[in-house]
């Protein structure tokens, strides 16, 4: 790896009952239910070599970007945050200009909804979204996209529409790997590939396995369509830590992006594993 350290493009923090934490309601996510600061972070990296990170979004409120824009101006660790505001609105310049006017606001690197809870399944394409997208890309950030598969032929509209703004891919976009199921996600992560304007997240791959006995294999095809679609210079490593708790520990997420990537070259991996993500988001 090369001297700049790694990067770990994509992880979450929340302290229960300061925002919305219902998404964490139910007996599954009971391993995770629980405070996550940044302290737990500086733990959970230690000894693997990463040197920034990126704090992403959980909830679709201004308020939690706020705070995480405070908490990565005090942090050594983390090199941007990718926050949310309302797409939607008629004013996604001016919440954007707010974010950055306030404290830690020269931190944030883009910005993402949860569209897979969308029921609509084209919400990415609506009108109204389009032009909130235009706003972030004039904004000079990025855009995160937390689809599924389903929801892809509408990210490929977004990012044909939308051609001045970087698209992000979170988790491959949630393929079936569990139950290892890979159409139609790959045709459609292959043409959305196809975009020069959009990029790829090697992350949450073992949340979509079986979380009791996924191995490594069970993850590599999906890596690899990943890899040869984009390419190492559109794909970058993310955590989901500490989503990924319940499936793995991070160092068992870092060592098994590892070994989907050993056949890559020595610069190809320092692409996925820093220089694609201090590429995109801007990161010094």
């Amino acid at each position: 790896m090369s001297g700049a350290g790694r990067v770990d493009a994509h992880h979450h923090l929340w302290t229960l009952g300061r925002h919305d934490t219902s998404w964490l309601d139910g007996a599954a996510s009971a391993p995770i239910r629980r405070d996550f600061g940044p302290a737990d972070l500086v733990a959970a990296t230690a000894g693997r070599g990463i040197t920034q990170t990126v704090l992403v979004q959980t909830i679709s409120t201004i308020a939690e970007t706020v705070d995480f824009l405070g908490i990565a101006a005090g942090s050594d660790l983390i090199g941007g945050v990718v926050g949310w505001v309302d797409l939607r609105a008629g004013n996604v310049a001016g919440q954007i200009a707010d974010l950055r006017a306030g404290p830690g606001g020269a931190g944030l690197v883009g910005i993402r909804h949860g569209v897979q809870s969308e029921p609509d399944g084209d919400w990415l394409a609506r009108p109204d979204v389009l032009r909130g997208l235009e706003a972030v890309g004039r904004a000079g950030l990025v855009y995160d996209l937390l689809t599924l598969p389903a929801q892809l032929p509408a990210a490929l509209r977004a990012a044909v529409d939308v051609p001045d703004l970087t698209f992000v891919v979170d988790h491959l976009s949630k393929p079936e790997i569990a139950a290892g199921e890979r159409e139609p996600w790959e045709t459609r992560i292959r043409a959305l590939a196809g975009l020069d304007n959009v990029v790829c997240k090697l992350s949450g791959m073992v949340t979509e396995a079986d979380w009791a006995q996924w191995t490594v294999e069970d993850l590599r095809p999906y890596a690899e369509v990943v890899l040869d679609a984009f390419g190492p210079d559109r794909v970058m490593f993310g955590s989901d830590w500490p989503v990924c708790l319940l499936a793995a520990p991070y160092e068992r997420v870092v060592d098994t992006a590892d070994q989907l990537t050993a056949g890559l070259t020595d610069s190809e991996r320092d692409l996925v594993f820093g220089g694609t993500a201090r590429r995109i988001y801007g990161l010094h």
